[in-house]
């Protein structure tokens, strides 16, 4: 399971050249009567906040996984970019820029450079209409997403990129959007892998997916810091019945020999393990079910 400047490497498409300035009142749709700032009025620290960030899971990972167990590419795995007019609240275009993000990674993994640019609008739009465009720069990062030769400049950019808009949400006391998209991106990415499951079986796809047992904990404590909202309250409540499909899943651990790194200018001994999951297709195809609707839900469907 990646760190969050893995996982948001997917994001290698999060472009924008200027901020479009919309309404202030754009995140008073929410029903706070707290703010959220590096210690917030739930008492969480800003340290822990990220130890939940870092434990989620990987959606470029996933990709990667998905396209290296030679799953042919479809673009009905992806979220249709035609109806971003329905986006018309914080609520939808935070959770709808975490899924257009995760399927621009997907689509970099299979260099369908042809389809980048609607999602690159699509993305443009909604991170400009949340006040956070000005991070990126659209027309440099356009222009290295359609040239597959480029990709680890793309992910340094995009990762860069967004660790400042996420600091910058954080310290204005709108930790509830970076959540929102963080959200969006675990969904999307695990409908990815639950859709392709389906027709493309394969262990080491299943075992990824099983995983997720750990991850929907953490993200579900981080999104019940802002459940006091309706429409995260909803959110929480779907997500708990994933997590009691997942809670169905066996996981064990197998301690692996001790590897010596360099950190720092200094050798240190880290303990390797290996995961095995016991999920059984019936718990799959729960799983996936469930996902679809939380994920459909979220994209207007």
């Amino acid at each position: 399971m990646g760190r969050l400047f893995l996982f948001i490497a997917l994001l290698v498409f999060l472009g924008i050249s200027c901020m479009t300035r919309t309404s202030p009142s754009m995140d008073d749709e929410f029903a706070f009567t707290g703010t959220f700032g590096i210690v917030d009025s739930f008492g969480v620290h800003q340290e822990a906040m990220e130890d939940i960030i870092g434990n989620l899971a990987s959606p470029v990972e996933i990709a990667g996984l998905i396209n290296d167990i030679g799953a042919p590419f479809s673009k009905d795995y992806l979220a249709s970019t035609s109806h971003l007019s329905d986006y018309n609240t914080a609520f939808k275009k935070a959770a709808a820029l975490g899924i257009m993000g995760t399927d621009l990674g997907y689509l970099n993994m299979y260099n369908m450079s042809s389809m980048v640019v609607n999602y690159l609008s699509a993305v443009k739009s909604l991170a400009d209409d949340l006040r956070v465009g000005q991070f990126f720069d659209f027309s440099l990062l356009k222009r290295l997403a359609t040239n597959s030769s480029n990709l680890d400049s793309l992910m340094f950019m995009s990762v860069r990129s967004f660790n400042q808009m996420d600091q910058f949400l954080r310290d204005n006391n709108r930790s509830h959007i970076s959540s929102l998209v963080i959200a969006g991106l675990w969904v999307e990415g695990m409908y990815l892998a639950t859709q392709v499951a389906k027709s493309n079986p394969h262990p080491d796809l299943y075992n990824r997916i099983g995983e997720q047992k750990i991850v929907i904990t953490d993200l579900v404590s981080l999104l019940e810091r802002f459940d006091e909202d309706p429409k995260f309250a909803a959110l929480v409540q779907n997500l708990h019945g994933l997590k009691g499909s997942f809670d169905k899943v066996n996981i064990s651990y197998e301690l692996g020999e001790p590897e010596m790194i360099e950190k720092d200018g200094m050798l240190i001994f880290v303990q390797n393990e290996s995961s095995h999951v016991e999920m059984t297709g019936e718990q799959l195809m729960e799983i996936t079910e469930t996902l679809a609707k939380i994920r459909n839900q979220l994209i207007g469907i």
